[in-house]
């Protein structure tokens, strides 16, 4: 009679690891655009969030808008009651972002803040904004904010867009602060009406350039196109 066999072989064993491997590869590769769709709706959402934003606060400055922020510079003076990041923030019932850093509470990477899009990371700056103003939209060069009604085409005009993290605006650009496409080759953007929509890379210009989209506007028909070639 022949002796009963306990245990596997090491040829078995190395078998099993290997389906094992297998099978975990394409679970994480089924997951990964689970995930990368799962984080573009969320920063969709957050960005809806600072559209109401804008909405109530246009209403209650006469249609003035926000200012920009600094331009191609990293964020250094976060305390202008002015600047985006912290002129809209209390119409959702959250500090401005100047008052977070000066009470110790700087947002950081993987926070469920407004002021954080899913999966950026922190670049460890003065300021961490992974949601950049349209760099050519109510620039502190003007002598005073911009106003809606100004705007040629305020549904089709680009408010924020997703970006880098230590700028507090950006434009479709090879340069540090330019716009980014961070899921799955696409990027939201925030128009000025308030409605958010995915694009992809190329269509946005992400690290190119301004393409000029009829749809997807970075120019305002203000004064401040004057300076848009220089971003």
């Amino acid at each position: 009679m022949r002796a009963r066999r306990d245990g596997f072989t090491l040829i078995e064993l190395l078998v099993v690891i290997t389906i094992i491997a297998v099978l975990t590869g394409l679970i994480f590769g089924m997951l990964g655009p689970v995930n990368g769709l799962r984080d573009q709706v969320n920063s969709a959402s957050r960005l809806r969030q600072w559209g109401v934003a804008l909405g109530a606060y246009v209403a209650d400055n006469s249609g003035d808008l926000p200012r920009r922020g600094q331009g191609v510079q990293p964020v250094g003076q976060i305390n202008r009651p002015e600047d985006w990041f912290n002129a809209l923030p209390p119409y959702l019932g959250q500090p401005g972002y100047g008052a977070l850093v000066a009470g110790g509470r700087r947002p950081r990477a993987g926070d469920n803040s407004i002021f954080v899009r899913p999966g950026a990371k922190d670049p460890g700056t003065t300021a961490f904004l992974s949601y950049g103003m349209n760099m050519n939209l109510s620039p502190w060069n003007l002598a005073s904010p911009t106003k809606i009604s100004q705007i040629e085409r305020p549904a089709l005009t680009v408010f924020l867009a997703e970006a880098p993290g230590q700028y507090s605006s950006t434009y479709p650009s090879a340069q540090p602060y330019g716009c980014v496409a961070p899921y799955r080759q696409q990027g939201n953007i925030l128009f000025l009406d308030g409605h958010v929509t995915a694009f992809s890379a190329s269509y946005l210009g992400v690290g190119q350039g301004d393409p000029q989209r009829d749809d997807v506007r970075w120019l305002t028909g203000t004064a401040s196109d004057a300076q848009a070639s220089k971003y």
